[in-house]
């Protein structure tokens, strides 16, 4: 719900700027449609407030996070649009919250390189990067705020992270949330050959497509390949002796193998009740099935795959 106050004067030009923006607009939009003093008038006497340099809001109660995306991209100037993993927050990506406080996180813009943003600091948290490309391809056309679309913020999201864990992890959470698709990730990585961690974001897609989508099944590919274990038929569907379909992270057929890695939520009482049910239906059919917890994927390997290669012979 919008937080513009009507005010009864106020021209239906202005109203619908205001509606169209959240009730956030730059100064010089504002002045187009009153006296400095008029301005003044509204921000000194409460009706308005401005929650950083250059920027108003049209009204005087709490500012929304939405007012504050708005806000940074006003501030930014023409052409700026949010991007990363803020962009992509907005689409849909979930398991990223950077900061506990939403009032802390950082805003990520992306600025043409034809400008330079050279404004006084916002008093927000916003983090400008500067791109060669931001055409049609890569700004989403109709979302508001103004913004990358969802394949390009994840990838830039990817490009900006503080590790290489990190932005594995962002690139298969927005392929296992179904945001994107593994080929639109691959056509923004094609178009950008300066990109930062160019073979590490490739080589992670590369996994993503052949079927390990979750960052702990990101670790065990990994590890399968560092101690020359064959591979499995990853994400291998059977059915129950109920004629339910089941999914696998791993099987190895001929060897009538099955390996499971566990996330967190399989620690939940139904969840784990389900493991098991799923687990005695396919022993019962001779299959043995090994369960690793995904930290243990990660941090102990060698055992991982010892245990897989004493069940392979």
């Amino acid at each position: 719900s919008s937080h513009v106050q009507r005010v009864d004067d106020q021209p239906p030009g202005l109203a619908e700027l205001l509606r169209q923006q959240d009730g956030v607009m730059n100064t010089t939009s504002a002045l187009g449609w009153m006296s400095r003093q008029e301005l003044r008038w509204r921000l000194t006497s409460g009706r308005w407030q401005r929650p950083c340099h250059g920027i108003v809001v049209a009204h005087s109660g709490p500012v929304t996070e939405q007012q504050r995306l708005w806000a940074a991209v006003l501030w930014a100037g023409p052409g700026a649009v949010l991007a990363g993993l803020t962009a992509a927050r907005l689409d849909g990506l979930q398991g990223f919250p950077g900061h506990d406080a939403v009032a802390d996180r950082p805003i990520h813009l992306t600025v043409p390189t034809s400008r330079s943003v050279r404004r006084k600091s916002p008093g927000l948290p916003v983090v400008v990067h500067y791109s060669t490309a931001l055409g049609s391809a890569h700004v989403h056309p109709t979302r508001q705020p103004p913004r990358t679309r969802t394949a390009r913020s994840l990838v830039d999201a990817a490009a900006w992270m503080a590790t290489d864990r990190g932005a594995q992890a962002v690139l298969a959470a927005g392929v296992q949330q179904r945001l994107v698709r593994v080929e639109d990730l691959t056509a923004v990585v094609a178009l950008n050959q300066r990109l930062p961690r160019r073979t590490v974001i490739k080589d992670t897609l590369d996994d993503i497509e052949g079927g390990a989508q979750a960052l702990s099944e990101l670790d065990f590919t990994r590890l399968l390949r560092r101690h020359r274990l064959p591979g499995p038929d990853r994400q291998s569907q059977r059915l129950d002796s109920c004629g339910r379909r089941r999914w696998h992270d791993a099987v190895w057929e001929t060897s009538r193998l099955i390996v499971e890695v566990d996330g967190i939520h399989h620690l939940e009482v139904t969840q784990y009740w389900a493991d098991s049910d799923r687990d005695n239906d396919f022993t019962l059919q001779g299959y043995r099935v090994l369960r690793f917890p995904a930290f243990v994927v990660r941090y102990s390997p060698g055992y991982v795959a010892e245990k897989i290669r004493n069940a392979l012979a």
